[in-house]
């Protein structure tokens, strides 16, 4: 790392005797003997240009790229229209600085501004934050905006994503804090076992909207089962599929949280995304992270701030509800351009299409001798269903170009979105017959 500090060795030699030391390994004198690096590192010399081009076209050769994808499971193939690839590209945006000087950051303000603004349109809370690291993450900052002091404990669904699930409870190790996972049912929570479970200790109620297994959850009531017993609820959802189900607002959530990754971002490997959050105005400032706000300037003409975060963030950490202070600003940069370039009918009409063609691969696939759906229930754009010999039928997909569903405990959960066409499903399935039968 030498070479990378912009300083002679002169300054270098100067700053050490100002701090009455001799050398740079003195900084070092707590760590074990055993542990330095002596000798320097065993690398290769360096590549040049062309050397470095020849070398990362050869491994990002051997990566496959699918060109129908039947899987989801927390990261979706949608289509994206090329304005959203476009415009984020723009050098004015690509730049990772926080907004702290507003009168040098108006443009990055107000795209975090209308993301905000969107974002609440989308889930009909009152107010949203500049987003956070992902959807796990998000469910995580929730779970933490709803805890009290009599009130710590957090009940997630057993039927949520199981990347949530652990996140979350990660999040609760670390504060000291217990989480209860509800027993699902049929593929669904189990509202019985829930109603036991919310106790007086129970702060808040992580419910996901469809849940992992795709099926279409009662909010409603699950939601006021928890208000009832004095705690919150947290509704994890898609925010395709708002286009045509109801809010989390009409639900009754207290809190709306999800992964933005459908919103105009490719699947990318798993990265990078953001995690949306949206709540009542009367939990604003409780929301982690910061809030982006219109105002006037001194002139009177509009400008934007930043108008909320919590201090305790950032100099009384240890009482902190949270210690998050980033947020993913190209990302929901291009999740707005997303949302305004499709627009409310666009996104309603994408949804439609996932549930139609969703609804016809299923059916499809049940025609097949031994494949059955596992949940009977109702599903917005996943399901499980039954798939024996699920290994050799997935690498008869794989090698015909084709990501099948993902291999869970209960057989394979599928995916369809608006990308994938039937010709391409009905291809899917004449292989899974051809391997079965």
């Amino acid at each position: 790392m030498g070479s990378y500090v912009p300083s002679s060795m002169e300054q270098r030699d100067e700053m050490l005797k100002a701090l009455g030391l001799s050398s740079v390994l003195e900084l070092y004198k707590d760590v074990p003997e055993e542990m330095l690096v002596k000798g320097g590192l065993d690398l290769p010399e360096g590549m040049s240009e062309m050397g470095t081009m020849r070398a990362m076209s050869a491994m990002a050769a051997k990566n496959i790229v699918f060109g129908t994808v039947l899987r989801g499971a927390g990261s979706y193939d949608h289509y994206i229209p090329s304005i959203v690839k476009t415009v984020p590209a723009k050098e004015e945006f690509l730049t990772a600085y926080t907004p702290y000087q507003a009168e040098m950051s108006q443009g990055v303000l107000q795209s975090i501004f209308e993301y905000q603004t969107m974002i609440c349109q989308l889930t009909g809370m009152d107010v949203s934050n500049a987003s956070v690291y992902d959807g796990a993450s998000a469910a995580a900052e929730a779970a933490a905006m709803c805890r009290a002091r009599k009130r710590t404990v957090t009940l997630i669904s057993a039927a949520a994503h199981p990347d949530v699930i652990n996140t979350v409870r990660t999040y609760c190790m670390g504060s000291g804090t217990e989480m209860r996972i509800v027993p699902a049912k049929g593929g669904k929570t189990d509202p019985e076992a829930l109603k036991e479970m919310l106790t007086d200790d129970v702060a808040g109620f992580y419910l996901q909207q469809p849940n992992f297994y795709g099926q279409i959850e009662d909010a409603e009531e699950l939601g006021a089962m928890a208000h009832e017993a004095g705690a919150m609820f947290i509704m994890g959802v898609n925010p395709i599929s708002l286009g045509i189900m109801k809010t989390p607002a009409e639900c009754g959530a207290d809190i709306a949280v999800g992964e933005g990754q459908p919103l105009g971002m490719p699947m990318a490997y798993g990265g990078p995304y953001l995690g949306f959050m949206a709540t009542t105005e009367k939990n604003m400032r409780k929301l982690p992270g910061r809030i982006v706000g219109e105002t006037v300037d001194s002139r009177g003409e509009r400008c934007y701030v930043l108008s909320l975060q919590a201090r305790e963030q950032h100099i009384r950490r240890e009482k902190a509800s949270s210690n998050i202070c980033s947020n993913e600003a190209l990302c929901a940069l291009t999740a707005s351009v997303y949302m305004a370039a499709m627009g409310p009918d666009g996104i309603a009409d994408a949804a439609a299409q996932c549930l139609s063609k969703a609804h016809y691969l299923a059916k499809q696939l049940c025609t097949v001798e031994g494949v059955e759906l596992v949940y009977t229930g109702d599903f917005f754009h996943e399901f499980v269903t039954t798939m024996p010999e699920k290994d050799k039928v997935l690498k008869a997909l794989e090698d015909a170009g084709i990501l099948g569903g993902l291999p869970i405990e209960e057989g394979v959960l599928w995916c369809a979105t608006e990308k994938v066409s039937k010709a391409e499903m009905d291809r899917a399935v004449s292989i899974v017959k051809e391997v079965l039968e």
